[in-house]
Protein backbone atom coordinates (compact mmCIF):
# COMPACT_ATOMS: atom_id res chain seq x y z
CA UNK A 1 0.00 0.00 0.00
CA UNK A 2 1.37 3.39 -0.94
CA UNK A 3 0.81 6.45 1.21
CA UNK A 4 -1.32 9.23 -0.14
CA UNK A 5 0.83 12.33 -0.46
CA UNK A 6 -1.65 14.46 1.50
CA UNK A 7 -1.76 12.14 4.49
CA UNK A 8 1.20 13.68 6.35
CA UNK A 9 0.27 17.00 7.86
CA UNK A 10 3.31 19.26 7.93
CA UNK A 11 2.82 19.89 11.62
CA UNK A 12 3.08 16.16 12.36
CA UNK A 13 6.78 16.18 11.45
CA UNK A 14 9.26 15.57 14.25
CA UNK A 15 12.93 15.59 13.28
CA UNK A 16 15.01 13.21 15.41
CA UNK A 17 18.47 14.41 14.33
CA UNK A 18 19.71 18.00 13.99
CA UNK A 19 22.66 20.02 15.31
CA UNK A 20 22.11 23.40 17.00
CA UNK A 21 25.60 24.67 16.01
CA UNK A 22 25.66 27.79 18.18
CA UNK A 23 28.54 30.23 18.35
CA UNK A 24 29.91 28.10 21.20
CA UNK A 25 30.33 25.16 18.81
CA UNK A 26 32.22 27.23 16.23
CA UNK A 27 34.33 29.05 18.79
CA UNK A 28 35.25 25.88 20.69
CA UNK A 29 36.61 24.21 17.56
CA UNK A 30 38.36 27.40 16.43
CA UNK A 31 40.12 27.75 19.79
CA UNK A 32 41.26 24.13 19.56
CA UNK A 33 42.59 24.52 16.01
CA UNK A 34 46.23 23.49 15.65
CA UNK A 35 46.64 26.40 13.25
CA UNK A 36 46.56 28.78 16.21
CA UNK A 37 45.81 32.44 15.80
CA UNK A 38 42.69 34.44 16.49
CA UNK A 39 39.57 32.19 16.56
CA UNK A 40 37.40 34.96 15.09
CA UNK A 41 39.81 35.37 12.17
CA UNK A 42 39.83 31.61 11.54
CA UNK A 43 36.05 31.50 11.50
CA UNK A 44 35.85 34.51 9.20
CA UNK A 45 38.17 32.69 6.80
CA UNK A 46 35.94 29.60 6.91
CA UNK A 47 32.83 31.71 6.31
CA UNK A 48 34.43 33.42 3.32
CA UNK A 49 35.50 30.10 1.83
CA UNK A 50 32.25 28.18 2.34
CA UNK A 51 29.44 30.69 2.68
CA UNK A 52 28.59 29.31 6.13
CA UNK A 53 27.15 31.80 8.56
CA UNK A 54 28.66 31.73 12.03
CA UNK A 55 25.97 32.75 14.51
CA UNK A 56 26.34 35.51 17.05
CA UNK A 57 26.59 34.62 20.71
CA UNK A 58 22.94 35.66 21.18
CA UNK A 59 21.40 32.27 21.96
CA UNK A 60 17.88 33.66 21.97
CA UNK A 61 18.28 35.00 18.43
CA UNK A 62 19.78 31.74 17.19
CA UNK A 63 16.96 29.76 18.81
CA UNK A 64 14.34 32.02 17.26
CA UNK A 65 15.94 31.52 13.87
CA UNK A 66 15.63 27.76 14.22
CA UNK A 67 12.02 28.11 15.38
CA UNK A 68 11.26 30.28 12.35
CA UNK A 69 12.79 27.58 10.13
CA UNK A 70 10.56 25.00 11.79
CA UNK A 71 7.49 27.17 11.28
CA UNK A 72 8.39 27.72 7.63
CA UNK A 73 8.82 23.99 7.03
CA UNK A 74 5.96 22.81 9.22
CA UNK A 75 8.15 20.96 11.72
CA UNK A 76 6.38 20.61 15.04
CA UNK A 77 9.28 19.34 17.16
CA UNK A 78 12.99 18.82 16.61
CA UNK A 79 15.79 17.04 18.46
CA UNK A 80 18.89 19.23 18.44
CA UNK A 81 22.37 18.34 19.64
CA UNK A 82 25.07 20.05 21.59
CA UNK A 83 27.86 18.89 19.30
CA UNK A 84 30.67 19.68 21.74
CA UNK A 85 30.27 19.31 25.53
CA UNK A 86 30.66 23.07 26.25
CA UNK A 87 27.57 23.66 24.10
CA UNK A 88 25.30 21.65 26.45
CA UNK A 89 24.31 24.65 28.57
CA UNK A 90 23.60 26.70 25.42
CA UNK A 91 21.30 24.00 24.01
CA UNK A 92 19.57 23.75 27.39
CA UNK A 93 18.90 27.51 27.22
CA UNK A 94 17.51 27.11 23.70
CA UNK A 95 15.26 24.25 24.81
CA UNK A 96 13.80 26.39 27.59
CA UNK A 97 13.13 29.25 25.18
CA UNK A 98 11.54 26.94 22.61
CA UNK A 99 8.81 25.85 25.06
CA UNK A 100 8.77 22.18 24.08
CA UNK A 101 9.52 22.44 20.38
CA UNK A 102 13.25 21.68 20.77
CA UNK A 103 14.50 18.51 22.49
CA UNK A 104 18.12 18.70 23.61
CA UNK A 105 20.80 15.99 23.48
CA UNK A 106 24.48 16.37 24.20
CA UNK A 107 27.69 14.86 22.91
CA UNK A 108 29.59 13.01 25.64
CA UNK A 109 33.30 12.20 25.63
CA UNK A 110 33.51 9.02 27.74
CA UNK A 111 37.26 9.51 28.20
CA UNK A 112 36.69 12.62 30.32
CA UNK A 113 37.22 11.94 34.04
CA UNK A 114 33.99 13.76 34.85
CA UNK A 115 31.93 12.17 32.06
CA UNK A 116 29.32 10.60 34.36
CA UNK A 117 28.95 13.78 36.42
CA UNK A 118 28.55 15.77 33.19
CA UNK A 119 25.80 13.43 31.99
CA UNK A 120 24.07 13.59 35.38
CA UNK A 121 24.01 17.38 35.18
CA UNK A 122 22.85 17.43 31.56
CA UNK A 123 19.99 14.97 32.05
CA UNK A 124 19.06 16.37 35.44
CA UNK A 125 19.70 20.04 36.11
CA UNK A 126 19.90 21.14 32.44
CA UNK A 127 16.88 19.12 31.33
CA UNK A 128 18.46 17.56 28.24
CA UNK A 129 16.91 14.29 27.16
CA UNK A 130 19.47 12.27 25.20
CA UNK A 131 23.13 11.37 24.75
CA UNK A 132 25.30 11.32 21.64
CA UNK A 133 28.40 9.11 21.35
CA UNK A 134 31.13 9.10 18.68
CA UNK A 135 33.14 5.88 19.20
CA UNK A 136 35.23 6.43 16.06
CA UNK A 137 36.34 9.86 17.32
CA UNK A 138 36.93 8.98 20.97
CA UNK A 139 38.19 5.41 20.47
CA UNK A 140 35.83 4.03 23.11
CA UNK A 141 33.67 1.20 21.83
CA UNK A 142 29.94 1.29 22.46
CA UNK A 143 30.15 -1.68 24.86
CA UNK A 144 33.28 -0.50 26.71
CA UNK A 145 32.79 -0.79 30.48
CA UNK A 146 33.67 2.92 30.84
CA UNK A 147 30.25 3.69 29.37
CA UNK A 148 28.26 1.63 31.87
CA UNK A 149 27.81 4.51 34.37
CA UNK A 150 26.56 6.68 31.50
CA UNK A 151 24.13 3.99 30.38
CA UNK A 152 22.92 3.66 33.97
CA UNK A 153 22.12 7.37 33.93
CA UNK A 154 20.39 7.04 30.57
CA UNK A 155 18.27 4.26 32.05
CA UNK A 156 17.41 6.35 35.14
CA UNK A 157 16.38 9.36 33.04
CA UNK A 158 14.73 7.49 30.16
CA UNK A 159 17.26 9.02 27.78
CA UNK A 160 17.96 7.56 24.31
CA UNK A 161 21.60 7.03 23.34
CA UNK A 162 22.64 7.82 19.77
CA UNK A 163 25.76 5.91 18.76
CA UNK A 164 27.33 7.27 15.58
CA UNK A 165 28.49 4.38 13.42
CA UNK A 166 30.10 4.14 10.00
CA UNK A 167 31.63 6.91 7.93
CA UNK A 168 32.41 10.07 9.88
CA UNK A 169 33.44 13.50 8.63
CA UNK A 170 33.23 16.83 10.44
CA UNK A 171 33.79 19.45 7.76
CA UNK A 172 34.40 22.32 10.14
CA UNK A 173 37.18 20.36 11.85
CA UNK A 174 38.82 19.83 8.45
CA UNK A 175 38.48 23.50 7.53
CA UNK A 176 40.09 24.51 10.82
CA UNK A 177 43.01 22.13 10.33
CA UNK A 178 42.11 19.60 13.01
CA UNK A 179 43.64 16.13 12.63
CA UNK A 180 41.33 13.26 11.76
CA UNK A 181 41.27 10.84 14.70
CA UNK A 182 38.46 8.74 13.24
CA UNK A 183 38.98 4.99 13.54
CA UNK A 184 36.19 3.05 11.86
CA UNK A 185 37.22 -0.06 13.77
CA UNK A 186 35.16 1.49 16.59
CA UNK A 187 32.27 2.38 14.28
CA UNK A 188 30.69 -1.02 13.60
CA UNK A 189 27.08 -1.19 14.84
CA UNK A 190 27.65 -4.77 15.98
CA UNK A 191 29.72 -3.34 18.83
CA UNK A 192 26.49 -2.04 20.35
CA UNK A 193 25.01 -5.51 20.86
CA UNK A 194 26.62 -6.37 24.24
CA UNK A 195 25.66 -2.99 25.71
CA UNK A 196 22.13 -3.13 24.30
CA UNK A 197 21.69 -6.57 25.81
CA UNK A 198 23.01 -5.42 29.19
CA UNK A 199 20.79 -2.33 29.16
CA UNK A 200 17.62 -3.62 27.54
CA UNK A 201 15.53 -0.74 28.90
CA UNK A 202 17.75 1.87 27.20
CA UNK A 203 16.97 2.82 23.60
CA UNK A 204 20.01 2.93 21.32
CA UNK A 205 19.75 4.77 18.01
CA UNK A 206 22.06 4.16 15.04
CA UNK A 207 21.94 7.28 12.82
CA UNK A 208 22.15 7.49 9.03
CA UNK A 209 21.04 3.82 8.68
CA UNK A 210 24.54 2.88 9.89
CA UNK A 211 26.37 5.22 7.45
CA UNK A 212 27.81 2.40 5.36
CA UNK A 213 27.11 -0.40 7.80
CA UNK A 214 23.46 -0.95 6.88
CA UNK A 215 23.76 -4.74 7.06
CA UNK A 216 25.41 -4.57 10.47
CA UNK A 217 22.86 -2.02 11.73
CA UNK A 218 20.00 -4.30 10.72
CA UNK A 219 21.73 -7.32 12.25
CA UNK A 220 22.14 -5.36 15.48
CA UNK A 221 18.49 -4.40 15.47
CA UNK A 222 17.40 -7.94 14.74
CA UNK A 223 19.30 -9.09 17.84
CA UNK A 224 18.25 -6.23 20.12
CA UNK A 225 14.69 -4.94 20.22
CA UNK A 226 15.88 -1.72 21.92
CA UNK A 227 17.91 -0.59 18.88
CA UNK A 228 16.48 1.86 16.34
CA UNK A 229 17.86 3.59 13.25
CA UNK A 230 17.38 7.12 11.99
CA UNK A 231 17.22 8.25 8.38
CA UNK A 232 19.20 11.48 8.76
CA UNK A 233 21.65 13.10 6.32
CA UNK A 234 21.94 12.88 2.56
CA UNK A 235 22.82 9.19 3.01
CA UNK A 236 25.58 9.49 0.43
CA UNK A 237 27.21 6.51 2.16
CA UNK A 238 25.12 4.52 -0.33
CA UNK A 239 27.74 5.39 -2.96
CA UNK A 240 30.30 3.26 -1.07
CA UNK A 241 28.20 0.12 -1.37
CA UNK A 242 29.04 -2.26 -4.23
CA UNK A 243 25.34 -3.01 -4.82
CA UNK A 244 24.49 0.75 -4.91
CA UNK A 245 21.15 0.48 -3.07
CA UNK A 246 18.45 3.09 -3.56
CA UNK A 247 17.08 4.94 -0.54
CA UNK A 248 13.77 3.20 -1.17
CA UNK A 249 15.46 -0.19 -0.78
CA UNK A 250 17.14 1.02 2.41
CA UNK A 251 13.83 2.09 3.93
CA UNK A 252 12.18 -1.16 2.84
CA UNK A 253 14.94 -3.25 4.41
CA UNK A 254 14.86 -1.27 7.66
CA UNK A 255 11.11 -1.62 7.99
CA UNK A 256 11.18 -5.30 7.07
CA UNK A 257 13.82 -6.12 9.69
CA UNK A 258 13.10 -3.66 12.50
CA UNK A 259 9.47 -2.80 11.92
CA UNK A 260 8.34 0.72 11.10
CA UNK A 261 8.18 1.55 14.82
CA UNK A 262 11.99 1.56 15.06
CA UNK A 263 12.77 3.90 12.17
CA UNK A 264 13.06 7.61 13.06
CA UNK A 265 12.98 10.45 10.54
CA UNK A 266 15.91 12.85 10.67
CA UNK A 267 17.65 15.39 8.46
CA UNK A 268 21.01 16.23 10.14
CA UNK A 269 20.21 19.92 9.59
CA UNK A 270 22.90 22.10 11.13
CA UNK A 271 24.02 25.35 9.47
CA UNK A 272 22.74 28.55 7.99
CA UNK A 273 21.94 29.89 5.48
CA UNK A 274 20.88 26.38 4.38
CA UNK A 275 18.74 25.93 7.51
CA UNK A 276 16.33 23.05 7.90
CA UNK A 277 16.71 20.46 5.14
CA UNK A 278 13.33 20.35 3.48
CA UNK A 279 15.03 18.84 0.43
CA UNK A 280 15.95 15.76 2.47
CA UNK A 281 12.41 15.48 3.78
CA UNK A 282 11.12 15.43 0.21
CA UNK A 283 13.68 12.82 -0.89
CA UNK A 284 12.85 10.59 2.05
CA UNK A 285 9.10 10.94 1.55
CA UNK A 286 9.53 9.94 -2.09
CA UNK A 287 11.68 6.96 -1.07
CA UNK A 288 9.08 5.73 1.42
CA UNK A 289 6.41 6.10 -1.27
CA UNK A 290 8.55 4.04 -3.67
CA UNK A 291 9.14 1.47 -0.93
CA UNK A 292 5.35 1.08 -0.58
CA UNK A 293 5.15 2.05 3.07
CA UNK A 294 1.56 2.61 4.19
CA UNK A 295 0.29 5.98 5.30
CA UNK A 296 0.32 4.84 8.92
CA UNK A 297 3.91 3.62 8.61
CA UNK A 298 5.03 6.91 7.05
CA UNK A 299 3.28 8.87 9.79
CA UNK A 300 5.07 6.80 12.44
CA UNK A 301 8.49 7.35 10.84
CA UNK A 302 7.94 11.07 10.28
CA UNK A 303 7.08 11.83 13.87
CA UNK A 304 4.96 9.30 15.70
CA UNK A 305 7.90 7.14 16.73
CA UNK A 306 9.83 10.05 18.22
CA UNK A 307 6.69 11.19 20.01
CA UNK A 308 6.37 7.76 21.60
CA UNK A 309 10.09 7.53 22.43
CA UNK A 310 10.21 11.01 23.99
CA UNK A 311 6.76 12.12 25.07
CA UNK A 312 6.28 15.85 25.09
CA UNK A 313 6.78 17.64 28.41
CA UNK A 314 4.76 20.58 29.57
CA UNK A 315 6.51 23.84 28.75
CA UNK A 316 8.14 25.46 31.78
Amino acid sequence: MRPATGMISAMDIQDAHTHFFSSTFFTTLAKQSPRGGDPAALLAEVAAKTGLETPSDDTAAHTDRWLAEMDRAGVRRMVTFASVPPEAAVVAEAVRRAAGRLVGYTLVDPRAPDAAAFVERCLGELGLRGILLFPAMHHVGASDARLDPIYELARAHGAPVIVHCGILTVKLRDLLGHPRPYDLAFANPLSIVPAANRFRDVTFVIPHFGAGFLREALMTGSQCENVCVDSSSSNDWMLTQPERPSLARVFRAAVDVLGHERVLFGTDSSTFPRGWRGDLRDVQMAAMHEAALSSDEVAAVMGGNLGRLLPERAAV
